[in-house]
């Protein structure tokens, strides 16, 4: 069992997602989970959060059913410079940013231009977790990407949409494995997300669970469960 998920989204994501965070932690508090964090998409998502939605979450509650709240966002990445779509002072409000890639907003370019912006990404301080960069409509160098995590101070994360049947990004198996096999050279911690919009697969990781269990990773680099170092790593600067 995982405590932790930290890759979620409530109403304020849009894509017909209707879960207010009060009915997603309360959801996450009866999967047991002790730690949750919401990561709403960024303003360059078709009706997703504004920038006055995350300068507000400044001021929402800390804890809801016995579960802690980080709030966080879903950026989007938005071209190989690295750019994002959320300016520096309402980061800064922020405890951590997933930086992904959608084709909305980031038309898929060669291996190398989208390793180099995914590593031009990471250089800014607020972005702590990779999003399902196993996309492979998104193709990347691993071990580029891995080393510049590893600098930066920055996740990975084994994505459960991505794993499972009802996921859209294609096969991402080869992907992960290769996302592990360089986690593991490299000792970069990962986390287990659901990736849910909205509460029905909060803390479900049943396909990611299996996945990493038959890659053999290394139960000390899943951070889901070491969940006082988690909150440090998603919060150092």
């Amino acid at each position: 069992m995982y405590l932790s998920d930290m890759h979620t989204h409530s109403i304020a994501s849009g894509h017909g997602t209707t879960c207010t965070i009060s009915e997603m932690t309360k959801q996450a508090a009866a999967r047991g989970l002790k730690l949750l964090g919401i990561t709403d998409h960024g303003p360059a998502t078709l009706a997703a959060g504004t920038p006055s939605y995350f300068r507000s979450l400044t001021f929402s509650p800390r804890k809801r059913f016995g579960v802690d709240l980080l709030y966080g966002i879903e950026l989007n990445i938005l071209d190989t410079e690295g750019h994002v779509d959320l300016e520096e002072e309402l980061l800064s409000r922020l405890d951590y940013a997933i930086a992904s890639m959608h084709a909305q907003n980031y038309r898929s370019k060669s291996r190398k231009e989208n390793t180099l912006a995914y590593i031009n990404a990471m250089k800014n301080p607020h972005i702590k977790i990779l999003g399902h960069c196993d996309n492979p409509h998104y193709p990347v160098d691993y071990e580029a990407l891995a080393v510049c995590a590893k600098k930066h101070q920055v996740l990975f994360e084994i994505n459960e949409a991505s794993l499972a049947p009802y996921g859209y990004r294609g096969d991402t198996t080869a992907n992960n494995r290769e996302i592990l096999r360089c986690c593991a050279k490299y000792q970069v911690p990962v986390v287990l997300s659901s990736d849910s919009h909205g509460a029905d697969h909060i803390g479900d990781f049943t396909y990611a669970a299996e996945f990493v269990h038959q890659a053999m990773f290394p139960q000390n680099l899943i951070y889901n469960n070491q969940i006082p170092k988690l909150k440090v790593f998603l919060q150092t600067r």
